[in-house]
């Protein structure tokens, strides 16, 4: 089932299927399963050219797509019209851990399950912006963002979602009330009404 919906959803990226298929961590029927299923990705970095009079650069994570190997291994330049560019970085590897899955299950019921991306502008040339890692786990954004890392998030295709939620229903069984949302991850308007809906309580 996750293999004939991811069909349709890399058609419409007109990614090659078999690229896909052959990215993700799937053994053949019948076949023992891996300890760890993974999958890997390649990251796409958009920059802006002077977006405003105080900064010369900005930068930012426009997608996360699979990545068979065909890319290989150092960053590409995809577009530049001399304001606009993307750059293609291959080569991360996602694997799943079972004691990651409160993370994964936090993403997943989020209501927009996304990938985090960690991405930080390199210190020599400050017109480059790198990926350094990709992950899965709504906790491990939030530690990231508390150690003030620049984190990015892009939709996740349902087709990995489903793919993640098999292993996270495999591994994580969630009791008690669900954990509330990290502050780091709520818009000023959803913090505000948090705050209030604390002091009706005391």
């Amino acid at each position: 089932m996750v293999l004939a919906a991811m069909a349709s959803w890399v058609h419409g990226l007109g990614i090659d299927c078999a690229m896909v298929t052959a990215s993700l961590d799937i053994p053949p029927s019948g076949a023992p399963r891996p300890e760890r299923p993974g999958i890997n990705v390649a990251v796409v970095m958009e920059r802006v050219v002077q977006p405003n009079q105080w900064e010369d650069y900005a930068f930012r994570v426009a997608e996360v797509i699979p990545d068979e190997g065909a890319y290989g291994s150092e960053p590409r330049k995809l577009f530049d019209d001399g304001r606009h560019s993307r750059w293609l970085h291959p080569g991360y590897r996602i694997e799943l851990f079972a004691d990651e899955c409160k993370g994964y299950f936090l993403n997943l019921t989020s209501g927009r399950p996304v990938w985090f991306v960690v991405w930080r502008v390199d210190e020599i040339d400050a017109s480059l912006a790198r990926p350094q890692t990709v992950s899965l786990s709504y906790i491990e954004c939030d530690r990231w963002m508390a150690a003030e890392e620049r984190v990015d998030n892009v939709p996740l295709a349902d087709e990995l979602c489903e793919w993640l939620r098999l292993f996270t229903n495999e591994h994580f069984k969630p009791d008690g009330p669900r954990k509330q949302r990290a502050s780091s991850f709520l818009s000023p308007e959803e913090r505000a009404r948090r705050v209030a809906g604390d002091w009706e309580q005391r």
